[in-house]
C-alpha cells in the first residue's frame, strides 16, 4: 500500500481515466467522500456500483449509476440501471458481467498489519478481489474515525494500492428517529410478543423494526444475525437481553456515535460478507431465526411489495429475500412482515387486493400490522386472505378488501 497526497492522485488514475471504468466504492453511510470527489474529478467517464448510495454522490454528465439496491442518492435518477438481484448473489454480479476496475475503500487505520472496513463489509471484499484478479486498482481512505472492526472488515496492507489519509466525521443517525410513534410502538409489541427467549434475530431497516428491537428489552438469551446492526442492538446489550459470550453476525453498521464507540475494537462484533451472512443455508443454521423486516404493500395472496413506490424502483431486493428464505427454514423460525395498516401520507390502506408493483418477497410467517397478527403458514390461500382482511388490514378497508377478494375467487 502507497499513501500519496489526494492531489496526487490523478497521476495513477491515467490508465484508467480514457476507459470508462466501472468504479465500484463503498456505499450507505460508509461513503469515502473525500476519495470519491478526488475520482470523480481525474476520471471523465466511469460507471459508479454502490449499494444505499446516499445524497451528494457525484451525479454530473459522464456518471452512469448502477445499483441492486437503490439509496437516496440514486433514487429517481435518469440514468440508473437497477440491477435485480438478491444480495446474497450481487458478490457473483461483480464476478461475471459488473467486474471492477476501480475499487474505493473507506477504512480505519491500520492495526497489526491490517486495515478494518469499519462499518461497511458487504460485497467489499468480492469487489476487492474481483478487481485486483483483472489488474485494477483498489484504492482507500484511511480515516481515523472510523471504528476498527473484525471478521472479514480486516484486510491485508498490501490487498489495497494506493492510499489517501482524510479524516471524516460519519454519518450518524438522526436522535430523533428513537421516538417511536404510537401505530410502530404497537407493531413492535406485537412482533416481540412473537419472539421467544434464545431466538437469532435479523431486523430489516426503517421505523417498524427498530420499534421491534426496542420493545424486545425483557426477553433473554437472544443472538444476531442480521445483514445490518443499528442502537436497537446496542439497547438490547444495556438491557440484558443478549446472550452473553456469544458473537454477533453483521455485514454493515449505522447508527449513533455510542454504536460506532461500543463496536470499535470490540472482539464480539463480527462484520461478515455478503456471501456469508445472507446465505440462506447459513441463516437456517441458526436457531429460531426470527427475521423482521418491513413492506410498502402486502397484497391478499400474502405478496409483500418492499421495493417499487408509485410505479418506480425505491430500493430493491436487499436482504429481505435470503432471510426470509433462510428464516423458514430454520428450526423453530419464522419470517414476519410488519407494517402500518394505513399509508398516511397517502390516504391508502397498504394492504390492497393484488400487488400492481414487482413481488419482493412471499410465503411469509405472519403479517403484523398495529390491528393484530395475520397468520400465514399452514393456512389455505382463502383463510389467509381472510386472516388479513380480518386481523391485519385497517378496518376502513375491510369492507373493499372483502370485495375484491370475492372477485379474485380468495
Amino acid at each position: 500500500m502507497r499513501i500519496v497526497d489526494p492531489a496526487q492522485l490523478a497521476a495513477h488514475l491515467d490508465v484508467h481515466a480514457s476507459l470508462r471504468p466501472r468504479v465500484v466504492a463503498a456505499g450507505n453511510h460508509a461513503t469515502p467522500w473525500r476519495l470519491l470527489e478526488a475520482v470523480d474529478k481525474a476520471v471523465p467517464e466511469y460507471r459508479l456500483f454502490m449499494l444505499g448510495a446516499q445524497a451528494g454522490i457525484p451525479t454530473r454528465d459522464g456518471v452512469r449509476h448502477e445499483t441492486p439496491f437503490v439509496g437516496p442518492g440514486m433514487r429517481a435518477l435518469p440514468d440508473l440501471d437497477y440491477l435485480p438481484a438478491r444480495l446474497s448473489l450481487v458478490p457473483r454480479m461483480l464476478a461475471t458481467a459488473h467486474r471492477p476496475d476501480l475499487v474505493l475503500l473507506h477504512v480505519a487505520p491500520p492495526r497489526d498489519g491490517q486495515l478494518s472496513l469499519g462499518i461497511e463489509v458487504n460485497v467489499l471484499p468480492a469487489a476487492i478481489e474481483q478487481c485486483r484478479r483483472r489488474g485494477g486498482l483498489v484504492i482507500a481512505q484511511i480515516n481515523p474515525l472510523m471504528p476498527y472492526t473484525y471478521g472479514d472488515a480486516q484486510i491485508p496492507l498490501d490487498a489495497v494500492d494506493i492510499a489517501i489519509e482524510a479524516e471524516e466525521p460519519l454519518a450518524v443517525s438522526d436522535p430523533q428517529a428513537g421516538r417511536q410513534p404510537e401505530t410502530s410502538a404497537l407493531i413492535g409489541e406485537r412482533v416481540a410478543a412473537m419472539v421467544r427467549d434464545g431466538a437469532t434475530l435479523q431486523a430489516g431497516i426503517g421505523a417498524v423494526p427498530d420499534a421491534v428491537l426496542s420493545a424486545l428489552g425483557r426477553h433473554r438469551h437472544l443472538r444476531i444475525w442480521s445483514e445490518m446492526i443499528s442502537d436497537g442492538i446496542l439497547g438490547l446489550e444495556r438491557a440484558g437481553a443478549l446472550e452473553r459470550g456469544t458473537e454477533l453476525t453483521t455485514s454493515f453498521l449505522f447508527g449513533s456515535a455510542e454504536l460506532y464507540a461500543w463496536v470499535d475494537r470490540n472482539p464480539r462484533i463480527r462484520l461478515l460478507r455478503t456471501e456469508t451472512v445472507n446465505d440462506p443455508s447459513s441463516i437456517s443454521a441458526q436457531y429460531a431465526m426470527t427475521s423482521v423486516n418491513t413492506a410498502l404493500q402486502v397484497d391478499l395472496y400474502a405478496q409483500a411489495n418492499a421495493s417499487y413506490a408509485h410505479g418506480r424502483i425505491h430500493s430493491g431486493f436487499g436482504g429481505q429475500t435470503d432471510f426470509v428464505v433462510g428464516a423458514l427454514h430454520s428450526p423453530g423460525g419464522q419470517a414476519v412482515i410488519a407494517l402500518p395498516s394505513w399509508h398516511a401520507k397517502s390516504g391508502a390502506s397498504t394492504i390492497v387486493g393484488q400487488l400492481a408493483a414487482p413481488v419482493t418477497s412471499f410465503q411469509h410467517t405472519a403479517i403484523v400490522t398495529e390491528n393484530g397478527c395475520a397468520d400465514l403458514i399452514g393456512h389455505s390461500q382463502r383463510e389467509q386472505a381472510a386472516n388479513l382482511i380480518e386481523h391485519a388490514a385497517h378496518r376502513d378497508a375491510r369492507g373493499h378488501l372483502r370485495e375484491q377478494a370475492a372477485r379474485l375467487g380468495l
